[in-house]
């Protein structure tokens, strides 16, 4: 499985403008919602649905990574957002540290298998500090379409 199989080249933003939270997964959201992966009738739900999800724990995974995620049956098809943040925000990651790269995953409510492929997929490219740096120093979200497409070449 490849990223950029479910992650959409128009659902990427390269410099988050939210400093919460809530306001990076409603950000990410709404660039899902623009960039026609899912309905905007469904945004609240799909926002709770995140939200939810976070309540049982962070989904910040340290190093500066956080992939929130969730499943909904507002959700055809698996899909992502990536996003990412110049300055940091307090996701509740577990060593403390503030996240820059997001990873925003939302898969039908009945897809556990797709949904933990690509949860692993994205943790496992992330646990490598180059990928990381190459994210943060990207300046646009052709460079970023560009590091992941070749991440997902190399390690599939």
């Amino acid at each position: 499985m490849k990223i950029m199989d479910f992650l959409s080249k128009e659902a990427i933003v390269p410099d988050i403008k939210a400093s919460k939270k809530d306001e990076v997964i409603k950000e990410l959201v709404d660039v899902l919602i623009n960039s026609g992966e899912v309905d905007k009738r469904h945004r609240n739900k799909i926002i709770e649905a995140l939200l939810a999800r976070e309540s049982l724990g962070s989904t910040a995974i340290g190093q500066g990574v956080a992939i929130p995620h969730a499943k909904s049956d507002s959700a055809t098809k698996l899909v992502a957002a990536f996003g990412l943040s110049k300055k940091g925000v307090d996701f509740d990651s577990l060593d403390g540290e503030p996240a820059y790269i997001f990873f925003l995953l939302l898969a039908p409510q009945d897809s556990a298998g797709p949904h933990l492929k690509a949860l692993a997929r994205i943790s496992r490219l992330l646990k490598d500090k180059y990928f990381r740096d190459s994210l943060r120093s990207s300046e646009d979200s052709k460079a970023i379409v560009k590091i992941i497409s070749q991440e997902d070449d190399k390690k599939i």
